[in-house]
């Protein structure tokens, strides 16, 4: 095991709330413990793969489109419950998270631990910014990101002792 925790903030910052992921990452530096992996992906499964490819921890932060909306609601999900939720839902990435979890599954590629922070949006228009709903839960979205990030150290370093 490497210990290694990624985090990806899955987004495009060019369609609107989508940006989510990608700006929650930019928000972490420097609020994550040395030695974390701080990335962005556009969804697509393969890429993604291979972003957290020998991670022992991953923590993908997502946008999550929802009917009925609540924009700025988060929820922390477990790969499973991430599956099942974004199963055949719509995207602005080719295939869905859902498609990418059960894709790794698969191919035996599933992190040991994975833990999806997903806030709800509603405008991904192309071109358009954060929107104020989104723009005001940002920080949570990173506190609880950041929490994840520590809860992962303090786990490797109760794995390993000697450490730390």
């Amino acid at each position: 095991m490497t210990g290694r925790v990624v985090v990806i903030g899955v987004g495009n910052p060019l369609r609107g709330d989508d940006g989510v992921g990608p700006a929650a990452v930019e928000a972490l530096r420097g609020r994550v413990p040395e030695g974390t992996v701080l990335t962005v992906g556009d969804g697509e499964p393969a890429r993604l793969l291979d972003l957290w490819h020998g991670a022992d921890a991953v923590v993908v932060v997502e946008a999550l489109r929802a009917r009925p909306a609540r924009p700025g609601t988060l929820h922390t999900l477990t790969a499973a419950e991430a599956a099942a939720r974004t199963a055949g839902t719509a995207s602005t990435h080719g295939l869905g998270l859902g498609d990418c979890l059960a894709l790794a599954q698969t191919l035996g590629r599933l992190p040991p631990r994975l833990v999806v922070h997903a806030m709800e949006v509603t405008d991904v228009a192309l071109g358009a910014g954060l929107s104020d709903a989104v723009r005001s839960a940002l920080p949570a979205l990173v506190d609880r990101v950041a929490a994840s990030v520590r809860q992962e150290a303090a786990a490797r370093v109760r794995r390993e002792p000697g450490r730390g």
